[in-house]
């Protein structure tokens, strides 16, 4: 790993000696839920969502990132690029704005009201990879790994929506939405059904879902569908 910089731009350099990529997987490298050939012993799990990860992250702060790779077993190299902040690019923005009020801001898009959101799924990588695309957006966002949890957790606190996997441990996702459009404390609760069996949509709406995400959830169209509803849910 190596850190270099010049005035304006900070350089990360990451390189590693494994098991490298073709040319073909180097051109997706940074797409959502990609990977490369598993080994036979599948030893080394994941969902593809880490790099996708890095991008979004670099990209929101105003960065780019890029990977290399001669070719398979002959490892990659991977490098981020940031802009160096300076005493006059930070105040920038507020000049800008004092003297054009419709300036548009730079940076990540926020909504102007930040929602209270329960994520439940017991796949880790899953639910953390969804959760931290939502607070990025600037959502407060709890998470729950199971269906009894869940249901608790929900009762407790005031959220505004939840999204729910069906395939949950204790119990499963329909009995968690049943559960809570049974409970009064739960009413004003909009629930997202998370699957990855598209068969099962009409059994999530009938147990009080109001949508279903098919499973592995994009997050752009969770974002848009969270503000799509929220906003008719909120009214004129």
């Amino acid at each position: 790993m190596a850190l270099s910089s010049d005035e304006r731009t900070a350089l990360l350099r990451v390189s590693d000696s494994g098991t490298g990529m073709t040319p073909e997987l180097l051109a997706t490298a940074f797409d959502l839920f990609v990977q490369g050939e598993p080994p036979l012993d599948r030893s080394q799990g994941g969902l593809g969502i880490g790099l996708a990860l890095v991008r979004r992250l670099v990209q929101d702060h105003g960065g780019t990132c890029t990977a290399a790779s001669e070719g398979l077993g002959l490892g990659s190299v991977f490098e981020v690029q940031l802009p160096i902040a300076t005493a006059s690019s930070a105040a920038a923005p507020s000049s800008a704005s004092t003297a054009d009020p419709s300036a548009t801001p730079v940076g990540p898009a926020y909504p102007a009201v930040s929602r209270q959101v329960l994520l439940v799924d017991d796949n880790a990588d899953g639910r953390e990879m969804l959760a931290e695309v939502l607070r990025l957006n600037g959502h407060h966002v709890d998470e729950a790994a199971d269906g009894l949890q869940a249901v608790s957790m929900a009762l407790e606190g005031r959220y505004d929506v939840a999204f729910i996997d069906i395939g949950l441990p204790g119990i499963d996702g329909f009995e968690v939405a049943r559960r809570l459009r049974a409970s009064p404390a739960a009413s004003g609760l909009l629930l997202f059904a998370l699957t990855g069996y598209g068969e099962a949509r009409d059994a999530a709406l009938a147990a009080g879902f109001d949508r279903h995400i098919a499973k592995p959830a994009d997050p752009d169209l969770a974002l848009e569908l969270l503000d799509t509803l929220l906003r008719n849910a909120d009214g004129p």
